[in-house]
């Protein structure tokens, strides 16, 4: 299992509007709202590296009002 933070860039105003939508799907944990350098901050988990690479390109960019994301994941030593 590989689990991530995805940071988020919303246009103006739409970050209330697209966290509801990314909380929707499959594999995202949690999805909030926060104030500072990005607009929405969510924790992910998939299966395997490309899984998470396809839940981020497919299904989070693909949502009207995404600007950017940036996907850290997580590394447990």
């Amino acid at each position: 299992m590989v689990q991530a933070y995805i940071l988020i860039l919303t246009e103006v105003g739409r970050a209330a509007d697209v966290v509801p939508e990314i909380a929707a799907i499959d594999g995202v944990v949690r999805a909030e709202d926060v104030t500072g350098p990005y607009d929405v901050v969510v924790r992910a988990e998939a299966t395997d590296i490309d899984a998470l690479g396809q839940l981020v390109v497919a299904r989070i960019q693909g949502l009207d009002g995404i600007s950017r994301t940036l996907t850290c994941p997580i590394v447990n030593l």
